[in-house]
């Protein structure tokens, strides 16, 4: 009987949402939702897909391949209710490189090797331990590859009239300089025109594809005024009306070893894109997904595009947005998503040659300002001087030299970091004033009688130990253990020696949370360091939404007040 039980129990760590959803029950209303989110999400993909894949050194064709075979495959066996996925910016800088160096082939390998280290993750139950990875390393690498995009676009944007653009950061900046000259006043035109097009629909029209229309408005004044600027077409033929086919080109596996580093980067990069588009997706649905079924998902889908030639695949935030803000309730949008850029591709084959790849180029620039993580980074840089170390140097190896050195050197620098905080953690908790501060808070409010004293509409929650990158996302789990949204949530930090900028994010995201649910949030009993760090990083109480309690007893009477000043 126990073996049964144990066995239902590993099958709903791996069940696809897809397949709980049915079991439910799937109705018609349901699949009319689906259908128009799955219109939606294509529509906004169909450029998506073709500039990422120009991006990254392959053809456009490559970009729609996957988001039409990884896309369905990670719908129908993810972890998620609404994960939409296919090929993403942060995979540019890692396959543009592969391919330079070691041909398409290379990267089918990678993409490959990629997909079975997925699989393997999620058989060891290593989902959780993504969400792990520090924020500075996060921020660092995405910002660096924001930049890394925008640099690989400058000779679209300014249709430059030169050869094969080289894979090295300097190197590039110096051959633009050279042919700066030789810029195509028409291509600057149509960049600079896309990029207000989608910027102006954003603000005024923000359910609008703005993508779509630009590319299209694009497309339609360079056949119209026979505008000299480089299409599609002039550059790649075209793009074949036809089924992916099932072609798998030469590969070289005597090159594994060489290999082996990018494909780690391409699987790390796809799992922590995929849960962390995942967590979003939960935060806006209310649901939680399964993060171990999601990376074997993740896995199979980039095992998929590869044997159908295409590129790396993970789930995509943005995408996934549209596709919960136009309706989809389950993984089935997604599928139809995959489906409906199939159509678009035989359909539509014939005028995406006329395509000018200034536009698309204008598309990426937008996604690269997305992915920079302005305000993100400004923050981090106002926190503690490790965190801001780890985030530059993370972000100049990316940009400058390689992702996968990158996000090794911040890792193994975070954990150096981490083993450094905790040595200063048993310094402080030696401290006899400390200690004797814990007497008293225990003597005059035991914890068995908290919730006892607690008023209605109060809930308190205690953290006990260092708030940093490994337990921050434990923060979003506090709020789901109540099945209605206190008025008031008393946050007790007095056993908290230390919190890192990880811990100063997670804390701003649930404050955030806390606002949206009309909760508003004490933090009692801060110590020395994590107040100053709150105070550096801009997290500041604000009297209303945001209190700060020197001790538990004073939380209680700020919570009294608030509920008296609500009722």
């Amino acid at each position: 009987m126990s073996s049964t039980a144990s066995t239902s129990s590993l099958w709903n760590l791996y069940e696809p949402k897809l397949w709980t959803v049915l079991r439910r029950g799937y109705h018609l209303d349901d699949l009319r939702h689906d259908a128009l989110a799955g219109l939606t999400v294509a529509i906004v993909a169909l450029p998506l897909a073709m500039a990422l894949a120009i991006a990254s050194g392959s053809t456009p064709e490559k970009g729609l391949h996957t988001a039409i075979v990884a896309g369905f495959l990670i719908s129908f066996l993810g972890g998620s209710r609404v994960q939409i996925g296919g090929p993403t910016a942060a995979f540019i800088p890692v396959v543009f490189n592969v391919i330079d160096k070691f041909g398409y082939g290379g990267l089918i390998l990678c993409t490959l090797l990629a997909g079975f280290m997925l699989i393997a993750a999620g058989i060891l139950r290593l989902g959780t331990l993504l969400k792990y990875v520090p924020k500075p390393v996060v921020t660092g690498f995405t910002s660096g590859i924001a930049v890394s995009i925008f640099a690989s676009q400058v000779k679209d944007l300014l249709g430059l009239r030169m050869g094969a653009v080289p894979a090295e950061f300097f190197a590039r900046c110096k051959a633009y300089f050279v042919h700066l000259p030789d810029l195509t006043p028409a291509a600057l035109a149509i960049s600079v025109g896309s990029v207000v097009v989608i910027a102006m629909l954003r603000r005024r029209r923000p359910l609008w594809p703005g993508f779509l229309i630009a590319v299209a408005v694009a497309t339609a004044l360079c056949m119209l005024f026979a505008l000299p600027v480089e299409t599609i077409g002039s550059r790649f033929g075209g793009i074949p009306a036809a089924l992916p086919q099932f072609a798998i080109p030469h590969i070289p596996f005597e090159r594994t070893t060489e290999l082996f580093p990018s494909s780690f980067t391409i699987a790390f990069l796809a799992g922590v894109e995929s849960l962390l588009s995942a967590v979003v997706a939960d935060g806006m649905i209310g649901a939680r997904h399964r993060s171990n079924a999601e990376l074997v998902a993740q896995g199979c889908a980039n095992i998929g595009s590869a044997l159908f030639g295409g590129l790396p695949a993970t789930g995509a935030i943005a995408r996934t947005a549209t596709n919960i803000r136009a309706g989809g309730h389950t993984p089935v949008a997604g599928m139809l998503h995959a489906a409906f850029l199939l159509v678009f591709m035989l359909v539509l084959a014939p005028l995406m040659r006329y395509v000018p790849l200034a536009a698309l180029a204008a598309v990426l620039l937008i996604v690269a300002w997305n992915m920079a993580e302005i305000e993100s980074f400004r923050h981090l840089m106002r926190g503690p001087v490790g965190d801001r170390v780890v985030l530059l140097l993370v972000f100049t190896l990316t940009v400058m030299f390689d992702l996968t050195v990158a996000i090794e050197v911040g890792l193994v620098l975070a954990s150096f970091l981490f083993m450094h905080r905790m040595s200063e953690v048993v310094a402080m908790q030696s401290n006899i004033s400390l200690l004797d501060e814990d007497r008293v808070d225990t003597n005059d409010m035991p914890d068995p009688d908290q919730r006892a004293r607690l008023p209605a509409g109060v809930e308190a929650f205690q953290i006990s130990g260092p708030l940093f990158f490994a337990v921050a996302n434990r923060l979003d789990d506090v709020l789901n253990q109540f099945p209605v949204a206190p008025r008031v949530f008393i946050l007790r930090l007095r056993l908290v020696p230390l919190i890192d900028s990880s811990g100063v994010s997670a804390l701003r995201e649930f404050i955030k949370r806390c606002q949206r649910n009309g909760t508003r949030v004490i933090l009692s009993g801060l110590c020395e360091q994590p107040r100053r760090i709150l105070a550096q990083m801009e997290l500041h109480p604000d009297g209303k939404q945001l209190r700060f309690a020197d001790d538990f007893a004073q939380a209680l009477q700020f919570a009294r007040d608030d509920i008296e000043s609500t009722a």
